[in-house]
């Protein structure tokens, strides 16, 4: 039948409001005595990371932190984690925050001692067999945004600061062996990052769903996921403190993520060069692509997103889909295109080879090439 597949599915996790209370006796039952708090500049400083530091504190871990993590992480960011990781003495990695931070926390848990680069650690083939498994240090990830679904994740985004490309690094240890999903700390995220960590969730439910790769459980769980944030995104972006609304949002980007190992596709092969050079909003820029990427593989995908269509309670079948995305796009003041964004026409050529090198190419359910992408990125202009 042809029906063969490797999955593997994710980690322990603390759902509900109230859990961050619980970070310390996690850290202690995984064997971590002495954490590294890995979190962004933006959030260093807000009440949730105090909360999260004095819960670590009071059970006698410390009080460490480092939130040297850009928007879009780089090498140097993490080499300057690992200093601050190893002069600390620490044993383990608490990665809090948003993607950035949990994909860094990653990368510092990863590289503690390595005898390779992290760039030889990329998403290819069996590269992660590289690595020496046994100097990774744990990681415990504490999600304070409800997009990337990185919590549930066995890789992280890393940019390399010379080419300006996006690499997703991989290994089976990247899998946090916790994670607490408090909805309470996503209460107090600006509106433009609840919309655009929204949309990234539904990007990845979308793109899992029209993988055209062999994943049955990915499949039913990406359908789940998009019903989650068509109905609670809306909820959560009017009435920020709305827990049931932040509790299914963070439900979905956990979802997004598991999802995703069925594939991604045209809209994150687009938005991860942009980011890389642009220094753009991930979750954005999949909102900013969305529509195009899915007229592109409309032939495609059409009688698929009418079973969807359905499933969402959307009248129109894909026309009704597509319809629905314009709205929330609409609702949410996401830039109509990438020129808003500040993409520049003389770039696309950059981009287009950029964008033919990411990996999540493969899940496309129309093939790209080099004539079709660029012709995609023109759309999007």
């Amino acid at each position: 039948m042809g029906l063969t597949a490797n999955w593997s599915y994710p980690t322990t996790i603390k759902f509900g409001a109230g859990r961050i209370s619980e970070l310390a006796a996690q850290c202690k039952a995984v064997g971590i005595s002495a954490p590294l708090l890995v979190t962004d500049r933006a959030l260093a400083s807000l009440p949730i990371t105090a909360q999260a530091l004095d819960v670590l504190e009071g059970a006698g871990l410390g009080r460490a932190i480092f939130s040297g993590v850009d928007a879009n992480p780089t090498e140097a960011n993490m080499h300057a984690g690992l200093e601050m990781y190893r002069a600390g003495g620490h044993d383990g990695v608490v990665a809090f925050g948003g993607g950035s931070a949990l994909d860094l926390g990653k990368m510092i848990a990863l590289m503690v001692d390595q005898p390779v680069s992290v760039w030889d650690l990329e998403d290819v083939g069996d590269w992660w067999t590289r690595a020496n498994p046994d100097t990774i240090a744990p990681i415990i990830a504490v999600p304070t945004t409800a997009g990337t679904g990185s919590e549930v994740g066995r890789a992280g985004v890393l940019t390399d600061s010379a080419t300006h490309r996006k690499k997703i690094i991989f290994h089976p240890k990247l899998m946090p062996v916790v994670t607490i999903c408090d909805p309470e700390l996503t209460i107090g995220m600006p509106a433009f990052i609840t919309a655009g960590t929204g949309m990234d969730a539904l990007a990845h439910c979308l793109e899992a769903y029209c993988s055209p790769h062999y994943h049955p459980m990915s499949h039913g769980i990406a359908l789940e996921g998009m019903r989650l944030v068509l109905e609670n995104l809306p909820r959560v972006y009017d009435t920020p403190d709305d827990l049931e609304a932040r509790a299914n949002m963070m439900s979905a980007a956990a979802m997004g993520a598991v999802a995703f190992q069925k594939g991604l596709g045209a809209i994150h092969a687009l938005s991860h060069p942009i980011g890389a050079v642009y220094n753009t909003h991930h979750g954005t820029t999949n909102a900013v692509v969305m529509p195009m990427v899915l007229e592109f593989n409309r032939p495609a995908i059409e009688d698929r997103m009418a079973r969807a269509a359905a499933y969402l309670g959307i009248a129109g079948g894909f026309d009704g889909f597509y319809a629905q995305v314009m709205a929330l796009r609409a609702r949410f003041a996401v830039p109509a295109n990438l020129t808003s964004l500040g993409v520049e026409s003389g770039q696309l050529d950059s981009l287009t080879e950029m964008a033919l090198l990411d990996p999540s190419c493969g899940g496309n359910p129309v093939a790209l090439t080099r004539e079709n992408t660029r012709a995609l990125f023109e759309a999007c202009m």
